[in-house]
């Protein structure tokens, strides 16, 4: 029988984030999910409780789809509080989420192995056939164009450069999408990373082919 609480999740879930047009909808929540849980059977390591937890709600309080950083804290803290959630397993929750996003490739040290499968699982869906779609999903309701030969791909960036700056959406891959494959933690985690890297590689090969009328 599946645990209340994960279904109380999966309920809370879908409400706030079930149609979202920017690649985080709750089919992009199950995937994290399910490769989550399957990282951490191959390993053999984690508490496959907060695993799914965390996997299930690290989106909820994401700056990117809330008014404030402040609101979707306070939704998150919602569901703890209406389903009376462990101090601790809340605790680690919160730790996870606070640290596995990209954000510009800010170095955070990851404190357990649950955080890293979780970070491994949300990555390896931002790669690959998805990612593409995902990227300009995100791209188009940003209001990125596809691509300019113009702008320059974006080296060292801050949080807020990362969010803000100008990009398109090609130039995300060079700026994250593509170097997410090397910064996977687990090694179940990297070996599903491969097909999905060599997609984007061919996928990018033939956009700047058609894209200089190459293949006329």
């Amino acid at each position: 029988m599946k645990n209340t609480l994960i279904e109380q999740a999966e309920i809370f879930v879908r409400t706030e984030l079930g149609e979202d047009p920017t690649g985080h909808d709750w089919y992009h929540v199950d995937r994290v999910r399910r490769s989550a849980l399957h990282i951490c059977k191959e390993e053999g390591l984690g508490d496959p409780l907060v695993i799914e937890l965390a996997a299930l709600l690290h989106d909820i309080p994401d700056e990117k789809l809330n008014d404030t950083v402040e609101q979707g804290r306070a939704k998150l803290g919602s569901f703890f509080q209406a389903n009376i959630v462990p101090a601790d397993i809340q605790e680690h929750i919160l730790q996870i989420i606070d640290t596995i996003s990209y954000k510009g490739g800010r170095k955070i040290e990851l404190k357990t192995i649950e955080a890293k499968i979780v970070q491994d699982a949300d990555r390896l869906d931002a790669i690959g056939a998805i990612g593409i779609a995902r990227a300009f999903a995100y791209g188009g309701k940003k209001g990125q164009p596809i691509y300019h030969p113009n702008i320059q791909v974006r080296e060292k960036m801050s949080v807020e450069e990362y969010r803000s700056g100008k990009s398109t959406s090609i130039h995300h891959f060079y700026e994250k999408l593509l170097k997410l494959k090397d910064l996977l933690n687990t090694n179940t985690a990297r070996k599903m990373a491969e097909k999905r890297q060599q997609m984007m590689l061919t996928f990018l090969e033939q956009f700047f082919q058609e894209w200089d009328g190459q293949d006329l």
